[in-house]
């Protein structure tokens, strides 16, 4: 018998209703952990959002409760619940239980834009909770229904009369599907502070609840209420508020062709890097797409012309390139169209070819006019980009006689690096290690085989504050680039990468942690992509040694501590690791680099606006944002060695 006639309909699965999203979720909201369980706020919102750019609703509300639920309520018009001809089920059952069912899908009659799917994104929703109830607001009455996992407990009921208009969701996380259920006041509150900047004169109000046990509990002290007339104006601002603007207010422009509105806003810093976020009826396309190309194809081109008319460039060596036009910009893009082709379940990059060629003409026109009607400013502008290009032609020599130096150089790598002998990137790891005396417990515990050792001679400048021109005169620095094989600026390839796990190994205390936060920042401006690949790691050595004769265990944090000093009793003696060097070769390789025991933190990009924010702050020319976030903070630090 064939292998053919074995492969019979009867294993063929047909999965009805919404079985699809709970069998395979990750297709539909990207994942099933932290940045998933979030995704399932964005889509409730996104629906309330829509109603907003509709002009039927000004005011939306997200509450976390306790039990991790969510509450999302907006004043819109409230989900049809009378009986869908289809279905002969409630319009609100239909909606709620069956994927592609909603007002976006029907020729723009419901919705000419739309975020959320109105129907997938909601379904989606119902199908991953253990338990969602609907309450919709119309036509002076109540009506309400509930769920489980995804299928109605019972038909939608009129329970009373109201004079509202609107839609509230309420559901909770089925935690059977989800690696944790507690949802970052931090996420949840940027996300909607972003919302409503691109939502202008719509109110925005999030709250936590999650510590209050009754109603009565609950007041505006737990909430935050975000409205801007602005808009995308106001979001530059917010962006730019770690650094020093050189057009202020920033330049704002909007158009409409064939039915597509470009929204954009920007503004130009002392910064030396470029901070562009886009975004399709309101959904943050992370890894941009056609409104971005076009974008940055005309801001060069506008740029190009102005300073060339005006004269504040001459000739043809002084052609100002799209990095020279990109540094210390800072942009929001918005557009909204009828019908957005996004890639991927989870919209991270748009994808429709005519979008490219509108918001490059509205860009041409916007930028154009402003940098005409404003001369002070576009003067500015232009000798900013005009630094950028001498210092990136500056760069660019001092990058290949890096690149040329490690060429030469061949196996013959840099510094002080203890390569290991593995040619095999998927399978190698280097660490980047404080000091000569850890690195000779590093060098000497580690598996030659596929471990790499590279020290550093104190702290890295600080890129955060300087060109790359700057920061290839610095031989740590030089060191690192020629150890990865990857290149930098323009000639970063990471499929050059000699290392596939990048651990920064420093110690806990100030001067390690500031170490630590440097190289961040250089890996976060310079190689945000291997950030996102998952490439670097944090390595995490013990800060304690509770030794009781012969033995000795290791506590990471003071918790453990406590608990294996409760578990030994009295006849013991405890150690505190301020560094890494204190550690003898065998300590360090069985704490800390031994990949069957140790621990690493992966470093990831959740929010790149907060991160970008962060290192700004905290890194950047400005000293009193610094001066306070140091103050706030300083009361909640733990195991701090001056």
């Amino acid at each position: 018998m064939s292998e053919a006639s074995d492969y019979t309909a009867k294993h063929i699965t047909v999965l009805e209703g919404l079985e699809p999203v709970r069998r395979r979720p990750a297709m539909y909201i990207g994942g099933t952990g932290i940045e998933g369980l979030h995704h399932l706020i964005w889509e409730v919102v996104d629906n309330a959002i829509d109603e907003a750019m509709a002009g039927f609703c000004n005011r939306i509300t997200v509450e976390l409760l306790p039990e991790d639920k969510v509450k999302v309520t907006d004043n819109g018009r409230g989900i049809p619940v009378d009986i869908h001809k289809q279905t002969k089920k409630s319009a609100l059952e239909t909606v709620m239980t069956t994927l592609h069912a909603g007002g976006k899908f029907g020729q723009g009659q419901a919705y000419k834009v739309s975020g959320g799917l109105h129907g997938v994104g909601v379904s989606v929703v119902n199908a991953l909770s253990g338990w969602l109830k609907a309450e919709v607001y119309r036509d002076g009455k109540t009506y309400v229904q509930e769920y489980s996992r995804g299928k109605a407990t019972g038909p939608v009921k009129s329970v009373g009369e109201t004079e509202e208009n609107g839609t509230t969701i309420i559901f909770q996380p089925d935690k059977e599907i989800f690696k944790t259920s507690e949802f970052s006041w931090e996420t949840v509150l940027g996300h909607l502070r972003q919302q409503a900047y691109l939502t202008k004169a719509v109110t925005i109000t999030v709250c936590d609840y999650r510590k209050c046990e009754t109603e009565a509990q609950r007041g505006v002290e737990n909430c935050y209420t975000f409205y801007f007339e602005g808009g995308i104006s106001s979001y530059v601002r917010h962006i730019n508020k770690y650094k020093t603007a050189l057009n202020e207010p920033p330049a704002y422009f909007e158009k409409e062709i064939g039915g597509i509105k470009v929204e954009i806003g920007l503004a130009y810093t002392e910064d030396f890097n470029e901070h562009v976020f886009t975004f399709a009826n309101n959904i943050h396309t992370t890894e941009g797409g056609t409104h971005l190309t076009g974008f940055r194809a005309a801001i060069t081109r506008a740029i190009n012309d102005y300073a060339k008319k005006t004269e504040l460039i001459k000739g043809a060596e002084e052609v100002l390139s799209g990095e020279d036009t990109r540094e210390g910009l800072t942009a929001v893009i918005s557009v909204k169209l009828p019908d957005p082709q996004f890639e991927g379940q989870t919209k991270a990059r748009l994808g429709n070819p005519e979008v490219k060629n509108i918001v490059e003409q509205a860009t041409l026109e916007g930028l154009g006019f402003y940098l005409e009607e404003n001369p002070a400013q576009a003067r500015k502008i232009i000798e900013k980009c005009s630094l950028s290009l001498r210092a990136r032609l500056a760069a660019r020599a001092a990058r290949e006689t890096v690149i040329r130096k490690g060429a030469l150089e061949g196996m013959t790598l840099p510094g002080k690096l203890a390569d290991c002998s593995s040619r095999d990137a998927q399978k190698t790891e280097l660490y980047i290690v404080e000091g000569d005396s850890a690195s000779g417990s590093a060098k000497q515990g580690r598996d030659r085989n596929f471990q790499a050792i590279l020290p550093l001679r104190g702290k890295i400048l600080n890129v955060e504050r300087a060109r790359l021109d700057k920061m290839l005169t610095s031989e740590e620095i030089k060191n690192l680039i020629i150890a990865l094989g990857t290149g930098i600026g323009e000639t970063l390839n990471l499929a050059k990468l000699r290392y596939h796990r990048i651990i920064i190994m420093t110690d806990a205390d100030v001067d390690g942690s500031h170490i630590r936060t440097l190289l961040l920042t250089l890996f976060y401006r310079h190689f945000p992509d291997l950030i996102k690949a998952g490439n670097l790691y944090i390595a995490q050595p013990p800060l304690y040694a509770v030794m009781r004769g012969k033995e000795k265990l290791y506590a990471y944090n003071d918790k453990q501590k406590e608990e294996i000093l409760k578990k030994v009793g009295d006849k013991s003696s405890l150690q505190r690791y301020k560094g890494l060097g204190e550690m003898n070769p065998e300590q360090l390789w069985e704490t800390t680099m031994n990949p069957e025991k140790r621990t690493l933190l992966g470093v990831t990009i959740q929010d790149g606006q907060r991160a970008d924010e962060i290192f700004s702050m905290l890194m950047g020319d400005e000293v009193g944002p610094r001066k306070r976030f140091i103050q706030t903070h300083a009361k909640n630090v733990k195991n701090l060695d001056v």
